[in-house]
């Protein structure tokens, strides 16, 4: 299923593209898109011509692309070409000095590398539909293990994005992409573009917002995190990832139903704004939460929410490695304020939510139970304690393990 933009803007054609390209921060504005332009490359009235070759994406490179397309990706305007893509695995800015931390890259093989060295636009294809083009600038074989190393700080084929390294073609393709179609991610009442979710919050009156990134169905300390947030803001932007995530983890549509359960019952909903994020999920530690801030900096949000092992993968980071990176960034690079959290749990002594970063009392008094555990219990048709993960949730995900 695919997303129109007409549904909240109805100029169409050249005007529509104009508005959406030429968007600058205005003084009423809440922040100003990273790089200071909400750069959008989306062409509704591209045209597919004979002649030129097509290239098969990876559904990662697909969620890039259309991140590329609605600007949450601002400033790129395509896939990295060679010197912003080696300034950004060694320095982790663009080789303008833009902070920048994630390569955004598509990869193809020696066979199409042939092809493509003849043409300077090819044709981007995902599940057998084309989706846009690349006008191609720069092709160049990468140092994948460099890459891995600096980026995700291990080359353990064990780690997803190490192992995608692995599997994907040798040569990358640079140049700025036309995407003549954008995809709801098969959640239209939820999907927003940045420019439409910074449209939102200044209707809704907000100056600050927090962002909150989430793969996970939500439990009792993400609520908690999250309403501590709002104490310092005026709204909270919900932003689950849907793009992309590991197998074992659970299916986006009930992340969003379980979100919606609980912010229908538990939040002051005038606060809250739920909108997904069609981004593939890197697992790459610290700097996949300094990309994920910038993607919420784009998005409208003047805060971001960092938890303990932000955007990690089993012990390949430390607790607390997203927090020392981002402290160490200079505002004015970031140009979105992180807020840091510490674990949270139940304690029974202090009789309510708390961190370890206020809870004197020891580990006997808290209900924390590990991811592995949640998911034995809850496919026995076990729900977890309360104090842990409200009933709405835990009834979700026990009909979800049923049906397996």
């Amino acid at each position: 299923m695919s997303f129109s933009y007409s549904r909240l803007s109805k100029p169409s054609g050249k005007k529509r593209l104009q508005e959406l390209g030429d968007y600058k921060h205005r003084k009423n504005e809440i922040i100003p898109p990273h790089g200071g332009k909400l750069i959008t490359r989306y062409y509704p009235d591209l045209k597919i011509k004979d002649g030129y070759p097509v290239v098969k994406i990876t559904r990662r490179e697909w969620c890039d692309l259309q991140l590329i397309a609605t600007g949450a990706l601002s400033p790129l305007k395509g896939f990295m070409k060679k010197k912003d893509y080696n300034s950004c695995v060694k320095d982790m800015h663009l080789h303008d000095g833009t902070l920048w931390s994630i390569p955004i890259t598509l990869s193809v093989n020696d066979d199409t590398f042939k092809i493509l060295k003849k043409k300077d636009i090819a044709y981007l294809e995902y599940e057998g539909k084309v989706w846009g083009l690349i006008e191609i600038e720069d092709m160049y074989r990468p140092d994948k293990e460099k890459e891995a190393v600096y980026v995700y700080k291990t080359d353990s084929p064990e780690h997803p994005s190490v192992a995608y390294l692995k599997s994907t073609g040798d040569i990358y393709v640079g140049g700025e992409v036309k995407v003549r179609e954008i995809s709801d991610f098969r959640f239209p009442g939820e999907f927003f573009t940045p420019l439409q979710t910074r449209e939102e919050f200044k209707k809704r009156g907000w100056r600050k917002v927090a962002g909150f990134q989430t793969r996970n169905a939500p439990h009792r300390g993400h609520e908690y995190i999250q309403k501590t947030a709002l104490e310092f803001v005026d709204g909270l932007f919900i932003n689950p990832l849907v793009g992309e995530t590991k197998k074992d983890d659970v299916p986006s549509e009930l992340i969003i139903r379980s979100y919606k359960a609980i912010i229908s019952k538990y939040y002051r909903v005038e606060r809250v704004f739920l909108g997904i994020l069609p981004s593939a999920m890197r697992y790459g530690g610290p700097r996949e939460a300094v990309h994920h801030a910038i993607i919420r900096k784009n998005f409208g949000c003047t805060h971001f929410i960092v938890g303990r092992d932000h955007a990690g993968f089993k012990n390949f980071y430390g607790p607390y490695d997203a927090h020392k990176l981002l402290e160490s960034i200079p505002e004015k690079d970031l140009g979105i304020v992180p807020l840091f959290f510490g674990n949270s749990f139940w304690c029974k002594e202090c009789g309510g939510m708390v961190s370890e970063k206020i809870c004197p009392h020891s580990e006997e008094f808290h209900i924390s139970i590990s991811g592995t555990k949640v998911r034995e219990m809850l496919s026995r048709g076990e729900e977890p304690p309360y104090e842990f993960m409200r009933p709405e949730v835990s009834k979700i995900l026990i009909n979800f393990y049923k049906s397996l």
